[in-house]
């Protein structure tokens, strides 16, 4: 039995469902159900009863849940004291961001931070958001900026930053590319290259929402799951995508991004943007950088 089986058992018996538990911490369904199953394994019992429509709490599962939750409390607590402790002695944050974020956002946030922290070290890790916010909930990450999950950890703080600017990845020769801007509906013929749901539900989704707002369906020519391979696939002419503005600095050469027209998304949620961590800890360090990006947001959020 460990901390992380602990924190899928906790999510799941207060959902009552895998599907919303696994979004609130960030998390596969498939890898919440094996964590619970080991769990269960490792105490000998069973801790919920599961059918295709109903999860339930068993008598164990009602006895170990106030124990489990006084556990992680107890758990958070000392690592929090500790990591308070560690910041008088090592200047560090450790800063998570999805791929976007890392290329527009963090080099004009680090850039204004360490005008005034220059002796603080950041060590930068790049991921998705399903696999930040657990290294965030872990102790792993001081401070994440995310896609906001619909259920978010009740551990967890977030501040929604901004909505990122879409526009549409073509191929450097395709008829569209000399265009200064595209309508959805320029689209209707074209293969589109959406990202994997599982793993980037917002922008799926955005993608297939663009469309259907414009009463047409999108052809989803390929289903790739990182940034990069997606701007590759459109280099190929493989098809056409829809990525954040800020995808452009990845400088995909022979590749260009043309903007949508502005009410092109009109009624249409975006792609938001947040940043995260863990609810009613004290952190010097990165207080100062959520400061720092308090005081810059409006001045980021006309770049995004």
């Amino acid at each position: 039995m460990d901390l992380r089986q602990l924190r899928c058992f906790v999510a799941v018996a207060e959902e009552l469902h895998f599907g919303r538990a696994a979004q609130r911490i960030g998390m596969l369904p498939s890898a919440l159900g094996r964590h619970i199953r080991m769990l269960e394994e490792d105490l000998g019992t069973r801790l919920l009863t599961r059918t295709t429509r109903i999860v339930a709490l068993t008598a164990d599962g009602a006895c170990l849940l106030d124990e489990a939750r006084a556990l992680l409390l107890q758990a958070d607590e000392l690592s929090r004291r500790f990591r308070s402790r560690g910041r008088t002695q090592a200047a560090t944050l450790r800063v998570g961001a999805i791929d976007s974020a890392a290329a527009g956002l963090l080099p004009m946030l680090l850039h204004d931070f360490r005008e005034r922290h220059p002796r603080v070290a950041v060590q930068l890790v790049e991921d998705k958001t399903i696999r930040l916010l657990p290294r965030l909930l872990s102790g792993r990450l001081d401070l994440v900026f995310v896609r906001p999950p619909e259920s978010p950890d009740r551990s967890l703080e977030f501040l929604f930053l901004f909505h990122e600017t879409v526009v549409v990845a073509v191929p450097a020769g395709h008829p569209l590319a000399g265009r200064d801007r595209v309508r959805i509906e320029d689209l209707a013929d074209e293969p589109v290259i959406v990202p994997e749901r599982r793993s980037r539900p917002h922008s799926h989704d955005l993608t297939i929402k663009l469309f259907a707002e414009a009463g047409l369906q999108a052809r989803v020519a390929q289903i790739a799951e990182e940034k990069q391979t997606i701007v590759n696939l459109v280099k190929a002419g493989l098809g056409v995508a829809i990525v954040p503005r800020w995808t452009a600095g990845m400088m995909a050469a022979s590749v260009r991004f043309i903007p949508l027209e502005p009410h092109a998304a009109k009624g249409v949620d975006k792609l938001p943007l947040a940043a995260a961590w863990i609810r009613d800890s004290r952190d010097e360090v990165r207080d100062s950088m959520l400061a720092t990006l308090r005081k810059r947001l409006v001045s980021y959020a006309e770049r995004a």
